[in-house]
């Protein structure tokens, strides 16, 4: 095989974290003083070192630069463009590494950007808040300092962006703008600082900038593709500019695909894998990329099994015809995988040799570029030692359970149906449970303490045993209740001291997943998580929770909540099978659950919560793959949770997702009561819930545990007035945005004093 030109392997990004979590120490060691400034950003630049040198070792000829970040990539081009709200910009003028905090998390004193889910990850990034008095201003300092770092240490290095669409299409209109103002309107106003920043990059020595535009995978208007057009039709007409590569990932470009490939830029990079395959088709409908190069993502971004090396040098093939120089990459950043399989020395040999983290992504492209350079003869060991690997997994009995797919097979829609409708539901559970007006409720977990972590650590280390592990959670369980009590909360929660993670602590007792040591992937800023692997058939062998249920409704005559994660959280938060329907797999899922829910339920569960953050997040970017997912989405909440009694309330939990496009689905599952995130999007959920018809009772956060500001009573009590303007007081109910687990006590009891305060005054005003 030859090309125009010698394809290279390159990359869009990777992990930032670290093999041992350095960069979460060293911010949050920032955060609470005892990390200097100086020091937080020498670690950041040692984190970044390391990075691009495990790139050049696994065979990576072009490194990203821009790509790494403190918090946020978006909030990152935030400042690079220089949109900082007026409430922060005293902040970030006083001091810029304080004020970009400041922005991401809040103050006391400052309300922080709102956040929500990157595309269709469990990425979360800070949203931009423009409008029409925005005004921008080039800041390069980043971007042009990470590319001198990487120049410097003699590597060829690509600066990558968040391109101008795509920033303007993930912004909203900032507190007190209209509703109705477009972003997207800016974009004038934006062209001119892109072109200085890639004017500064050029000076600074970058041949190529990558500006990323994912948006344009996404449903978009004929106003919107013009505006693409015209972006990079003026991008493209500067002089004074290194070469332009656009990037798009995640899904097909579609009806974007020949705007960009008549814009005249240098180059498109690609994705190949999954839906994004129709990339194929679509790029020889419209002529190839003569003259362009195309960086074509061969290699899964967002999950970690091995690549299928011979199918992918077959459509590396096939794209030569295409473009001037096809060069081969991930499909997306590999900051959406952990960092390396090779430090999971706990997994069994089988599945180890099927599973290729970010380091093992890389060597992949590599390996596939230097098949495209030599042929495949060059790389006929590592393509036989691949067809291998991907034999023994379509083989392996740890992937296939006749019993578990037997009773899937066996799913009615019966079983997907509460037996009676929700106005009967209602009734009957307001006669068992007997609670007050705007009820008081806390989401699930409470603070994990670093005693907490330390006598999970002791259990893991063999240095206390089972018996005393679980007392030590029982005493928390006890502590937990009673603050509920004292502090007037309504329906309790155990507080879940027990759980390291709402998806690993369920995976870990279902057959079919693994759970990894050191698989950490970033959710947001400096909370990482540990997808577990979901490898083979999944069942439920035992009881998972009932027993921590139990225990902790002993204590204590008000009702308490069962809590399990729902079927599309524990698939979306879990790095799933690729070797069968996801719907398959959901239906798996649900049926282990409602299993556990039933349990409860005989335990004398009169609530139970499945939470399903991530039903909006899943949802597919194109609207027409949209009817089927949530046809099997809201399915399989409603079969783990229908086979419960009429007076059992079922709960649900969603948070920082733009809900507007599930609004039916929502309806669809057919809970007793939803809870949602409302703080940082100051209640716009509980009126998208009423205009939708939304008939059943609706919990809309009023304070935002993600910062660790503490509300006070008023503010919580304004954000319910807000709500009561759309949701009637029979069916609001008063709760935080999401979990307390991340936050620390003193934080935790004060806004719960407040929310508490806030639901008696309001409570007084409507008897009164």
């Amino acid at each position: 095989m030859t090309t125009k030109s010698v394809a290279a392997a390159t990359a869009h990004g990777y992990p930032r974290q670290g093999g041992n979590r350095q960069l979460k120490k060293a911010v949050e060691g920032y955060w609470k003083g005892a990390v200097s400034a100086e020091a937080l950003l020498a670690a950041a630049a040692d984190l970044r070192r390391a990075n691009w040198t495990q790139l050049v070792e696994a065979g990576v000829q072009e490194l990203p630069t821009g790509d790494f970040s403190l918090y946020d990539h978006v909030l990152d081009t935030t400042v690079a463009v220089g949109a900082i709200p007026p409430r922060h910009r005293a902040a970030v003028d006083a001091d810029p590494l304080a004020g970009y905090f400041a922005m991401a998390r809040g103050t006391q004193d400052l309300a922080p950007l709102e956040m929500t889910k990157w595309f269709d990850t469990n990425y979360h990034y800070l949203v931009p808040e423009l409008g029409p008095d925005t005004v921008f201003a080039a800041n390069p300092a980043k971007a042009v300092g990470e590319l001198r770092e990487a120049l410097a240490l003699g590597h060829r290095a690509r600066p990558v962006l968040v391109g101008p669409i795509t920033y303007l299409l993930l912004a909203k209109p900032a507190p007190g703008v209209s509703a109705d103002f477009e972003p997207l309107t800016l974009l004038d106003r934006l062209l001119p600082v892109y072109a200085q920043l890639l004017a500064d990059l050029r000076a600074a020595g970058a041949a190529w900038v990558q500006l990323d535009e994912p948006a344009l995978v996404q449903d978009r208007t004929p106003a919107e593709l013009n505006s693409a057009a015209r972006a990079y039709r003026e991008l493209g007409a500067l002089t004074d500019r290194p070469k332009l590569l656009v990037a798009s990932y995640f899904d097909r470009l579609g009806a974007a695909l020949p705007v960009l490939a008549k814009a005249p830029v240098e180059g498109l990079a690609l994705d190949f894998t999954g839906p994004a395959a129709a990339n194929l088709d679509d790029l020889a409908a419209v002529g190839g990329l003569p003259g362009k190069r195309l960086v074509a993502g061969v290699v899964d971004g967002r999950n970690i099994w091995i690549n299928d090396l011979e199918k992918s040098l077959a459509t590396l093939g096939t794209l030569l015809g295409f473009a001037d120089t096809v060069d081969v990459a991930p499909s997306c950043s590999l900051l959406h995988v952990p960092l390396d399989a090779d430090a999971e020395r706990d997994v069994d040999p089988q599945i180890h040799r099927w599973l290729a983290f970010a380091k093992q992504k890389a060597a992949e492209v590599a390996l596939l570029a230097r098949g495209l350079r030599e042929g495949a003869s060059a790389i006929a060991a590592d393509l036989a030692a691949n067809r291998a690997d991907l034999a023994s997994r379509a083989t392996s009995p740890i992937t296939r359970d006749p019993a578990v797919r037997a009773r899937v097979a066996g799913v009615t829609e019966a079983d997907a149906r509460r037996a009676e409708a929700y106005p009967q539901r209602a009734r009957a559970q307001r006669i068992r449970l007997g609670l007050p007006l705007l009820p008081t409720t806390t989401i699930g977990s409470f603070p994990q303490t670093t005693e907490l972590r330390v006598a999970r650590a002791d259990l893991t280390a063999g240095r206390i045993d089972a018996a005393a592990y679980r007392e030590r959670m029982q005493d928390e369980v006890r502590e937990v209740i009673a603050y509920q009590e004292k502090a007037g909360l309504d329906v309790l929660v155990h507080g879940e001291p027990e759980r390291n993670d709402m998806v690993q602590y369920f995976a870990e007792q279902l057959t079919g997943y693994l759970a990894t040591r050191h698989g950490w992937v970033q959710s947001y800023g400096t909370r990482y998580v540990r997808p577990p692997v979901l490898a083979g058939d999944l069942s439920r062998p035992h009881p998972m929770t009932v027993e921590w249920y139990a225990y902790a409704q002993s204590l204590t005559d008000r009702p308490v909540k069962g809590m399990l994660t729902g079927p599309v959280t524990m698939l979306a938060w879990s790095f799933v099978r690729d070797d069968q329907p996801l719907a398959d797999t959901a239906r798996q899922v649900a049926l282990a659950l409602r299993d556990e829910v039933t349990d409860l339920e005989a335990a004398g569960a009169a609530v139970i919560q499945v939470d399903e953050p991530a039903l909006r997040e899943t949802l597919p970017l194109r609207a027409a793959d949209r009817p089927a997912y949530l046809d099997w989405a809201t399915e399989a909440f409603r079969v783990a949770t229908s086979g419960v009694r009429a007076d059992t309330q079922i709960h649900t939990h969603m948070c920082y997702a733009e809900f507007g496009a599930v609004m039916a689905a929502i309806d669809d599952l057919d809970a007793d009561v939803i809870s949602l995130e409302a703080t940082r999007s100051h209640m716009e959920v509980a009126g998208e819930l009423a205009e939708a018809g939304y008939p059943r009772e609706v919990g809309p956060g009023v304070w935002d545990i993600h910062s660790p500001r503490v509300p006070s009573t008023e503010e919580a009590l304004e954000l319910l007035r807000a709500g009561l303007e759309a949701i009637p007081a029979e069916r609001l109910w008063v709760n935080p945005d999401c979990g307390l687990k991340t936050r620390g006590w003193s934080e935790t009891r004060a806004s719960l004093d407040s929310l508490v305060g806030a639901a008696r005054r309001l409570r007084e005003e409507l008897a009164g």
